[in-house]
């Protein structure tokens, strides 16, 4: 592609050096690790086959970015030059032995990338115990004491879990238990929530129940239950002179009724939240109640299959703390109920939820085609479209387009060895997040190809184009990646704002994979946005540097 990995402002030789020297000696520190990880690992197994010991097993995963000055970016939303260097770093173990399990999980940030949370609320520079965990379970019953990770529903009153792409871990320090028996399924936990490299002082309390009415009369033809679930906050902040005038009590209240239905290829669930009142955001100064309606359709019919959703929210943001803020600050789920892309340009402005007052919904409909001949050969359709307003009560009566989106992809499978993917997007979104009713749009066109060479050899190339005539305009986009499995994988990649900036975000990377063990080195130059993960996002600034990222496990 023209202009790969061209840009006028590249960072200087000896800027590149020695972040070459700082990444190999940091390698050195993490393979080390991972010999280390191997070992014990070797030592565990043997121990087990002559003793019943239990079985161990662990993970390591380290992400190391060196940052470089690069005249080429904007000031304004780049890494600070003087920033060299972040990594994150954790090492989990768990160790099972019949009905019994225990765990921990080490955190580094030594300091925090640039783009976490963790680094403007935690100091950024700490090596923390970041969970641990006994746990006690059989068939009918079961304990947790420790950090708990749970999902009340569909985790609109309350969800816990980690996710370290946005370095994001709400996980409850406290007790849990379940009770199963003949379609009665029970939980209740209690705890503080973490909140980055620290817990929160509120402390947070909740029940679950679901009574799967199918099992407890035998009915095999299909699947009926019915749920429900409340989940208390509590905080003292009343004596806070920031909210001595605002609040009125220290408890927050949730609650949540839901029923599933599942009857050969049909399936339909349905969700109510509430909420009594709570501040919606930090900013806000005025405690609101809040209520969200979550509903599914879904119907699958040998190669054919059709699913709807509907979702409104009015004030549904959740906080830990009222007296934080930032991504981790949040009590539960509300993803993007939006097509989540993985293509450069396609992902350029994801949407982001409007937690505060959004109504909305998607459809997705999926068509294959399968040689009766050949099973290497079919052609896969997908139709996708979501849109969302601002919700008419939180706005004063005015409903403002949030995000339209329309996807179709085709993909064909030629022969053994070559596939093709095609993908056309049409995203219309509002810069103003549904303040102003003027909005953007742009048009992604994808052409994504693989070959296979050989059996262990293979070459895959996506050429992608933006057209739009607002914000930043035309963009092309480029990658080309080389795997010779099951060791190495080489993958150059360029993205140029042709049609405003003149900028190139060009990316180059190569990984080497023995058994359970990748590293990554790579280097390249990131535009400042969001990156998401499951329908969460948290902003990135744009930087130049060289990242190094190991994952281990055994």
């Amino acid at each position: 592609m023209a202009g790969l990995l061209n840009t006028s402002a590249r960072p200087d030789t000896a800027s590149l050096l020695q972040a070459a020297a700082r990444v190999v000696s940091y390698a050195a520190v993490r393979l080390f690790l991972a010999v280390f990880l191997a070992a014990t690992a070797s030592l565990a197994m043997e121990a087990r086959e002559k003793r019943n010991w239990g079985t161990l097993s662990g993970s390591l995963e380290s992400n190391s970015i060196y940052y470089m000055h690069d005249a080429g970016l904007d000031p304004s939303s780049s890494v600070n030059p003087d920033d060299r260097f972040g990594t994150n770093n954790y090492l989990k173990l768990d160790y099972m032995n019949g009905r019994f399990s225990a765990g921990l999980q080490m955190e580094g940030f030594l300091p925090a990338l640039q783009g976490y949370d963790y680094l403007v609320y935690g100091n950024g520079r700490k090596v923390i115990l970041g969970s641990k965990y006994v746990s006690w379970q059989d068939d009918m019953y079961g304990f947790r004491v420790g950090d708990i990770f749970e999902q009340y529903g569909n985790g609109l009153i309350f969800r816990s879990y980690e996710d370290r792409a946005l370095g994001f871990n709400n996980s409850l320090e406290g007790v849990h238990g379940r009770f199963d028996w003949k379609g009665v399924h029970l939980s209740a936990m209690f705890g503080r929530p973490r909140l980055y490299l620290e817990y929160a002082e509120s402390m947070v309390r909740g029940a679950d129940l679901c009574l799967s009415l199918s099992e407890m009369t035998g009915w095999d033809a299909a699947s009926l239950s019915i749920e429900g679930s409340y989940v208390n906050r509590y905080e003292n902040l009343m004596e806070n002179e920031l909210f001595a005038d605002l609040l009125t009590t220290n408890s927050l209240d949730m609650y949540s009724a839901r029923a599933n239905f599942d009857w050969k290829g049909l399936s339909a669930k349905f969700e109510y939240a509430g909420k009594s009142k709570d501040l919606p955001d930090a900013a806000n100064r005025e405690m609101l109640t809040g209520n969200a309606i979550l509903a599914e359709l879904g119907y699958s019919y040998r190669r054919f299959s059709v699913l709807g959703t509907f979702r409104r929210l009015v004030n549904m943001n959740t906080m830990i703390s009222l007296n934080a803020a930032g991504t981790g600050n949040t009590l539960n789920y509300l993803p993007a109920l939006t097509r989540q892309h993985t293509y450069m340009l396609a992902s350029l402005n994801p949407y982001q939820v409007n937690a505060n007052g959004e109504i909305g919904g998607q459809a997705d409909v999926y068509y294959s085609l399968r040689s009766k001949t050949t099973r290497s050969k079919y052609w896969n359709f997908h139709v996708n479209f979501s849109t969302y307003y601002t919700d008419a009560s939180h706005t004063g009566g005015r409903s403002n387009l949030l995000w339209r989106d329309i996807n179709a992809d085709v993909e064909r499978q030629w022969n053994k060895r070559w596939k093709t993917a095609v993908l056309v997007s049409i995203q219309e979104w509002s810069p103003s997040h549904g303040m102003q009713e003027s909005t953007y749009a742009s048009n992604i066109f994808v052409v994504d190809n693989t070959c296979k060479i050989t059996d262990k050899m293979s070459v895959r190339l996506e050429l992608q184009y933006l057209y739009s005539a607002n914000y930043e305009k035309d963009w092309m986009a480029g990658l080309l990646e080389f795997n010779m499995a099951p060791h190495w994988s080489v993958t150059i990649s360029d993205m140029y704002n042709h049609g405003s900036s003149g900028k190139h975000y060009y990316n180059a990377s190569v990984s080497y994979t023995r058994k359970s063990t990748r590293i990554q080195l790579g280097y390249g130059r990131v535009r400042a946005g969001y990156i998401c993960s499951g329908g969460v996002c948290r902003w990135t600034p744009a930087y130049t540097g060289a990242n190094l990222t190991i994952t281990s496990s055994f």
